[in-house]
């Protein structure tokens, strides 16, 4: 029996669709926050555990019978309380005897030099599960290619891409490709105790992502490198709260200094493929 937490999310959904092409509905459990929304799940014939990461009794109701558990990162904007929230999913499945934990971390190579410390909770959350005594896998995952879109915001093709990310590169991947690979780790029966860098096959700047929306759409797209204060202030003038000025400019901070630039090929090693490239994952975004 697998649970996925996050169930009715993007990379919880995607990664259960996977599961159920390899295995039976019946071996699947997914815990949600609301009914409704895991009502395509249900559906499906997935078991399905209304709770969350505060709850600690929906945590044990959800556990019973439990071999293998995804935790996919909690959103809590607050780190603390998003570690705590963390280490409750952990210690419900200690005690109920799950035998094996994976989580959903990120790639950035250096924790001790990471400007968006958001990403801290990532690494502390990993420091946890290895001192859990549970056996585990740790997806360290690169940014999405599916938020490039909002990387780049709406009026692109008016605006250009203007980004403080010099010329920083990230071997970005889809969300898709990554549910997939998840979903081979969690059935195979000889997995423990690993971290998997699951990043795309190639180094994408976002001169590189402009050339590629440009080519797909037929409309010339220019990136700007951004001055950070600038940026900054232009963000503060548009209304943008402080804390998500800088969540965004730490992202971007991180990339300039060459924190995401590290391939891996575990991700298509567990594929059995490569992953989709830029231009592949973009154009769904900007074919015209």
């Amino acid at each position: 029996m697998i649970l996925i937490t996050g169930a009715t999310g993007q990379l919880g959904s995607a990664t259960i669709d996977f599961l159920l092409k390899k295995i039976p509905s019946s071996q699947i459990v997914g815990l949600a926050r609301d009914e409704i929304k895991a009502f395509s799940l249900k559906e499906k014939g997935v078991g399905i555990c209304i709770g969350n990461y505060d709850d600690k009794k929906s945590l044990e109701n959800a556990m019973c019978g439990i071999e293998k558990v995804l935790l996919i990162a909690g959103t809590d904007e607050d780190e603390e309380n998003r570690i705590q929230q963390h280490k409750n999913v952990v210690d419900a499945a200690k005690n109920a005897g799950v035998k094996f934990i994976s989580y959903t971390s990120r790639t950035l190579k250096n924790r001790t030099t990471m400007v968006n410390k958001l990403m801290e909770g990532h690494f502390r959350t990993e420091d946890y599960i290895m001192d859990s005594g549970l056996k585990y896998a740790i997806f360290r995952n690169v940014l999405y290619m599916d938020a490039i879109p909002q990387f780049v915001g709406g009026k692109v093709f008016e605006t250009g891409i203007y980004l403080p990310a010099g010329q920083g590169k990230v071997p970005f991947a889809l969300r898709i490709d990554m549910a997939e690979a998840i979903a081979n780790v969690l059935i195979d029966p000889n997995i423990d105790n690993k971290v998997y860098k699951l990043t795309g096959s190639d180094l994408y700047s976002f001169n590189d992502i402009a050339a590629a929306i440009s080519e797909i759409s037929g409309k010339e797209v220019k990136y700007i490198a951004a001055d950070k204060s600038v940026f900054e202030t232009q963000m503060k003038e548009r209304g943008l709260p402080d804390s998500l000025i800088k969540k965004i400019v730490g992202f971007l901070t991180d990339i300039a200094n060459g924190q995401e630039d590290e391939i891996s090929s575990e991700l298509e090693n567990l594929l059995g493929r490569k992953p989709k490239s830029l231009r592949e994952g973009l154009k769904a975004f900007y074919k015209q």
